[in-house]
């Protein structure tokens, strides 16, 4: 019996396994969804996680539509087999409207389930699950002039499934900022920032308002008052965890979000160690490569 579902972002799905296999959860795999017989857990390498999913009969197009609209009316598709029949199915339910969002829009609060054809006469739905985005995939309008680079999307993402953001007039220390992609959205947003970085911003970020750049190591420096800790510094997940939680003892900052990178193996041992720090969240974004992305607000 299939209890619980966990979508894998295309590429990632030996860290969720892993993940999962570490926590006593044996899956068995339909596409990118594992599929577990056991309750649903937080899950930090799922993009999604189904804890409802049910099996229905469907013998045709028709009835395949109708059982999923005689239980809700949103669904969106996760198409892992049989994709004719899928699609052909998905065109009899109401459509969804997954446009892109326009940064800081803030997520939908619509209810929206997932299904999939385990088999040409089987539908695997949840009415629920933990992701308000088909497919748990956060797609943005995006700006292809002002960002040094792509990294602004993670930002935006994390900020999006955190649902807050700096605001005008907040202190923001960006750690590791070099060119500048994030220094860029936190500016963008009215917030005070403080790059920090031993390589120099990008010359368009360094001369936006608010933006000041202090060349330096992030893990030289000593925690101090700020609204808001940003980090994307590439370094070993151990050496982040023991700079968070520095900066945590000291107490001089309410908010934080960092990316989590890994450098070969995934390292587990730490990602659970984030994950247990009372007030934070884990969770692989859709623009995350191998790295997750931690939030975190005093408890």
């Amino acid at each position: 019996m299939i209890r619980s579902a966990y979508l894998a972002a295309e590429g990632f799905e030996q860290p969720l396994e892993e993940e999962l296999a570490r926590a006593g959860v044996r899956i068995a795999w339909h596409g990118r969804l594992a599929l577990a017989d056991a309750p649903a857990r937080p899950c930090a390498w799922a993009l999604e996680v189904w804890d409802a999913p049910v099996e229905l009969p469907a013998p045709s197009v028709k009835a395949a539509a109708d059982a999923l609209r005689a239980i809700q009316r949103n669904w969106a598709l996760v198409p892992t087999a049989h994709h004719r029949r899928a699609a052909l199915i998905a065109e009899r339910l109401p459509p969804v409207k997954a446009r892109p969002l326009v940064f800081p829009e803030p997520a939908p609060t619509g209810h929206l389930g997932g299904w999939t054809l385990l088999a040409p006469d089987v539908v695997l739905a949840s009415p629920t699950k933990s992701s308000p985005f088909a497919g748990g995939e956060v797609r943005f309008v995006e700006d292809r002039e002002g960002p040094p680079s792509r990294a602004y999307l993670k930002l935006w993402e994390g900020l999006t499934r955190a649902g807050r953001h700096p605001v005008p007039g907040e202190r923001c220390l960006d750690l590791g900022a070099s060119p500048g992609g994030w220094t860029w959205v936190l500016a963008k947003l009215g917030a005070e920032v403080t790059a920090v970085d031993k390589a120099p911003l990008d010359s368009r970020i360094a001369a936006m308002k608010g933006v000041a750049w202090r060349q330096e190591s992030a893990f030289a420096l000593a925690p101090e008052p700020a609204d808001w800790l940003f980090s994307d510094v590439i370094c070993y997940p151990a050496r982040l965890l023991a700079l968070v939680r520095r900066w945590i003892a000291a107490g001089c900052v309410p908010r934080m979000l960092c990316t989590v990178k890994f450098q070969g193996a995934t390292d587990h041992e730490s990602a659970e160690a984030f994950a247990a720090i009372p007030g934070g969240r884990l969770f692989h974004a859709a623009h995350n490569k191998h790295e997750l992305t931690w939030v975190w607000e005093r408890p």
